[in-house]
């Protein structure tokens, strides 16, 4: 006989076992906008009823935090570090998160372990409102390590042109309330693992009394916070003049992109609890606070810039939601 595609290393049945364990997981994340199934050439997608509707899209990936879930072989929620990283970009700019599109690279395709991201990427979506449309899934032999993946994505919103959030309304008279974050998220992961992995020795195991004697892993791998719920909660009830993102390059570079020119804002870093993590990593690394507040969110993943007057309305309102 001839050789076979899965000599190469491609294995077709395994895709199509992966395609069946998927299925439901996607179809979970449907909204009434969905007019494909799973399977398709194309996603379809109806807009519905807008007045003057502008499309919203962001796309990233979660960088090298993937490197702790082939460490400890957890994959069930670094789909959803993919996911809001695309539509926490999207949601400052005022946009309803419509769909979301993956794409997961790998070396050789084991059915349940893709499964499990895609589980992920699923239940991210349905905790943000958008539905997983479709997506790609890559086997190729000899390009990543046995065991390795890499997983990005992108997002797609909307907003009505009146109603886009850019900054240009921000005044002297507004203040900044924070959201907190879920710990590091899915930026500066190169830094972490050079520290705790490459420097200090430590162990994912490791029960870091720091931490509340959690193990290193754990905290490490929380996934990062989905903001589009507060902040069309917010949106009910008041208006926004700017919203920002705490991803790559931390309070330092984010905060000034909203910012009209010729304005500055004052961030009082006591103001809320900085959690142990960043506080534990500063301490052990001897790393400088500005390195610290350029690479990481500190604790706060969000921001909302809001006049003065309306700021006790804005917190009522994330306060019924639960965000603190």
């Amino acid at each position: 006989m001839g050789i076979t595609y899965k000599d190469s290393g491609v294995d077709i049945t395994a895709g199509n076992e992966f395609v069946d364990k998927i299925k439901s997981s996607v179809k979970k994340t449907f909204t009434k906008g969905v007019l494909s199934e799973l399977g398709g050439f194309g996603g379809l997608y109806e807009l519905g009823k807008y007045n003057n509707p502008v499309l919203v899209s962001g796309t990233d990936g979660v960088g090298t935090k993937l490197k702790l879930a082939f460490m400890m072989d957890k994959h069930d929620t670094i789909g959803i570090d993919a996911v809001a990283m695309c539509v926490n970009d999207i949601v400052v700019l005022g946009a309803k998160p419509l769909f979301f599109l993956d794409y997961l690279g790998c070396g050789k395709l084991y059915p349940q372990t893709h499964a499990d991201v895609v589980e992920g990427i699923a239940n991210g979506c349905k905790e943000s409102g958008c539905a997983l449309i479709g997506g790609e899934t890559a086997e190729m032999p000899g390009f990543y390590e046995d065991g390795e993946y890499d997983i990005a994505g992108f997002a797609v919103g909307v907003v009505e042109k009146e109603d886009i959030i850019d900054g240009k309304n921000i005044t002297e008279d507004d203040v900044v309330i924070g959201i907190t974050s879920s710990g590091i998220h899915s930026n500066g992961f190169s830094l972490v693992r050079h520290l705790f992995f490459d420097t200090l020795g430590w162990e994912l195991d490791r029960v870091v009394p720091e931490l509340d004697n959690k193990k290193l892993g754990d905290v490490l791998i929380t996934p990062t916070k989905l903001y589009a719920a507060p902040v069309l909660k917010v949106l009910e009830k008041s208006k926004i003049n700017g919203i920002v993102h705490i991803t790559g390059g931390g309070f330092t570079e984010n905060v000034p992109r909203i910012l009209p020119e010729g304005y500055d804002v004052v961030i009082e870093k006591d103001s809320y609890p900085m959690p142990a993590i960043f506080s534990l990593m500063q301490e052990k690394g001897n790393i400088a606070w500005d390195e610290m507040y350029r690479t990481f969110n500190m604790g706060i993943g969000l921001t909302l810039i809001v006049k003065g007057e309306d700021k006790d309305t804005v917190l009522a309102s994330l306060k019924e939601i639960g965000e603190e």
